[in-house]
């Protein structure tokens, strides 16, 4: 639901794959206006501070209000705005004495870290209605102390990306585990072509996938959101082995990535001249349409069974001010926005196909598409991605840490106490 933005945090709203579609468009930014009656008027008109500018998207959040305000279940009015202004005001919005009510956002740490400072409406009463919701988007939507306090819209997966055409004409299969993902390398190094694929040129945030997907396989999802969230040490033996298992597989990194953004590494992708890329499904904005019904994916490898699967998920959704003037109505239309009807009309009328939260809402007919939602409800947990699952204020020393890694693998106790001594900064203040 973000507009396209090579900045680490804009990108993550947005989900591509052009005929797989744009996750949403938009910003959430903009000045913090609000249609409200002064607090009290248990009746007033619901405003929603939306960040999805994009004209797609913004056409179908606006068709969405219509449709919900012909239900005669209250009044609604949509203030879209501008990303960047949004991130930067949000706490303005929420600590303000007349907030707008309802918000377009992201679940996880975000929405925690709100809920914590009692800024964000309880809506546990709006799940009482979403029973079909899945496990995994329940739990992300509720806070350290069992409240839901968020509603989500839809979300996007990421996996390893390939051409099906070239892995046909190279002989080699989606692998199903670890050893046959090193397997795979190896044949594909063998054959001359650079396995895996990487974009750190001005987007050193890709690395943070690789992170994020070897300490959820490894440790799991709990300890990755607690590691995320400074109640775990990143200099701690467990995440060690997450370095160390993903040392095994540098050797079949592209070297050229290493100079290029994800972009570029995308069209190296498309014309063959590497095997595969985890990534985002945004990252097919830029592929040719022709080329979209060549495309592929496989989660990323299992390394541990015993470990609850867990996938990268980035969600967007909404929450609501804990100082709504209409809670009421605002969760009146929190709830419409959970329906199939809500989700399906966003659909229809934005620029791509989407993943819709509703189990029951209708995505795209693609088989790529079928084949995502079936790996996100098949996962017993979802995170965010590094930054969503922490702070943009910690992305940075994963940048610094990962890449160094990449460069200098051999360092890697050093790296951790850096990295270590860096989180506790952001952590500590």
């Amino acid at each position: 639901m973000n507009d396209f933005d090579p900045s680490r945090r804009r990108f993550l709203g947005h989900v591509g794959l052009a005929g797989l579609g744009v996750l949403g468009a938009g910003s959430l930014v903009g000045c913090a206006s609000s249609a409200s009656s002064p607090s009290g008027s248990g009746n007033s008109a619901i405003t929603l501070q939306s960040n999805l500018s994009s004209p797609q998207a913004k056409v179908a959040m606006e068709k969405i209000i219509e449709n919900f305000n012909k239900q005669g279940k209250g009044a609604a009015s949509l203030n879209t705005v501008a990303s960047e202004t949004f991130r930067t005001q949000l706490p303005t919005y929420l600590t303000s004495a007349n907030p707008p009510d309802l918000y377009t956002w992201y679940a996880g740490s975000v929405a925690n870290d709100y809920a914590s400072k009692n800024l964000l409406l309880d809506v546990s009463d709006v799940w009482q209605g979403m029973a079909d919701y899945p496990e995994s988007l329940r739990t992300l939507s509720t806070d350290t102390t069992g409240k839901k306090v968020f509603v989500p819209m839809n979300n996007y997966w990421w996996g390893f990306f390939y051409r099906k055409s070239n892995f046909a004409k190279w002989g080699v299969q989606e692998p199903k585990n670890w050893a046959e993902f090193v397997t795979l390398c190896q044949t594909l190094q063998g054959k001359g072509i650079p396995p895996i694929g990487i974009g750190l040129g001005d987007t050193p945030w890709v690395a943070s996938a690789w992170f994020d997907y070897l300490n959820i396989r490894i440790n799991g999802a709990p300890f990755h959101r607690e590691l995320l969230a400074g109640k775990q040490r990143f200099d701690d033996p467990k995440v060690k082995a997450v370095f160390t298992k993903w040392r095994e597989v540098l050797p079949y990194f592209d070297p050229k990535g290493k100079a290029y953004p994800f972009q570029e590494a995308t069209t190296a992708l498309l014309a063959g001249k590497t095997g595969m890329f985890l990534i985002g499904t945004f990252f097919a904005d830029a592929a040719p349409k022709d080329a979209l019904g060549d495309l592929d994916f496989f989660q990323f490898p299992i390394i541990d069974p015993a470990v609850p699967l867990a996938e990268e998920a980035p969600t967007d959704g909404f929450f609501a001010s804990a100082k709504s003037a209409n809670p009421a109505g605002t969760k009146a239309l929190l709830t419409y926005l959970a329906s199939v009807e809500a989700q399906e009309a966003y659909v229809a009328a934005s620029a791509g196909i989407v993943l819709p939260a509703n189990p029951k809402a209708k995505a795209s007919d693609s088989p790529l598409v079928a084949k995502g939602k079936a790996m996100l409800e098949s996962a017993q947990e979802l995170t965010q991605f590094f930054n969503r699952d922490s702070s943009d204020a910690l992305q940075p020393t994963a940048d610094t840490a990962l890449t160094k890694f990449i460069d200098k693998p051999d360092q890697i106790d050093a790296i951790l106490r850096e990295w270590q001594a860096g989180a506790e900064k952001v952590f500590k203040g």
